[in-house]
């Protein structure tokens, strides 16, 4: 695939630890237009409801035991291939898996890390909306304590975000349930590569945002299940 998008120096969010790169209208207004209409048209057996979201697995479900591999259809591998084409996978580890969450305005999701299930490396297309992704130091503490917010990132609709290194290993990530974030430059560390000029405490209403999360899962079979 012909690489329409090229990661440079000018990606990466220099103020907080490496390697965050942040690429501000990865795809066109058609190709989002696309993938809204593919995901609202999946069959209502593909989603799975949480008590704060929807979300969709193509790919395979991820399992301690092994992801049972699925073809990824056609017109999501096209997007699996765009976001491989910039080398940010390594050859024998190209993106297998695709999570695609759907967060209503208000909706959310607690503080977490990804895991042992994937490898160490998280590339994001948000979808429909922005929002603020918060991140968190990760406690050396089997105690319940307060989570103190380290910074966040806006992530644009279109854009792409890409997770690795420290921030995979020793940062949580979450998403506030709330209808709206406020511009804070002390807090939000991407605002001078966005794609848009944002203004201190400027309001910014969130819409249904769907969210692409392409991954590598080490752990595959292609066995079938035996049902029954």
């Amino acid at each position: 695939m012909e690489k329409d998008k090229c990661i440079s120096t000018n990606n990466i969010i220099s103020e907080v630890p490496d390697s965050v790169i942040y690429v501000p209208k990865f795809i066109t207004e058609e190709e989002e237009a696309e993938i809204i209409k593919h995901i609202n048209h999946a069959p209502l057996p593909k989603w799975t409801q949480l008590s704060h979201r929807r979300l969709q697995n193509w790919g395979g479900i991820p399992h301690p035991k092994g992801m049972i591999a699925e073809e990824i259809p056609a017109w999501l591998r096209k997007y699996v291939d765009k976001v491989s084409s910039l080398n940010v996978f390594e050859r024998d580890k190209l993106p297998n898996h695709v999570l695609i969450n759907e967060y209503l305005p208000g909706q959310g999701i607690m503080a977490h890390s990804d895991g042992p299930l994937f490898d160490p490396i998280v590339t994001t297309i948000s979808c429909g909306s922005h929002t603020l992704l918060d991140f968190y130091k990760r406690l050396d503490t089997t105690q319940l304590q307060q989570l103190d917010l380290d910074f966040s990132l806006l992530l644009e609709r279109r854009s792409l975000l890409i997770l690795q290194r420290d921030l995979y290993h020793r940062y949580l990530h979450s998403i506030a349930e709330r209808d709206t974030d406020i511009i804070s430059r002390s807090i939000i560390k991407n605002l001078n590569i966005c794609s848009e000029q944002f203004q201190e405490e400027q309001t910014l209403k969130r819409d249904v945002r769907l969210s692409l999360t392409i991954r590598h899962v080490p752990k595959t079979t292609k066995l079938k299940l035996k049902i029954g």
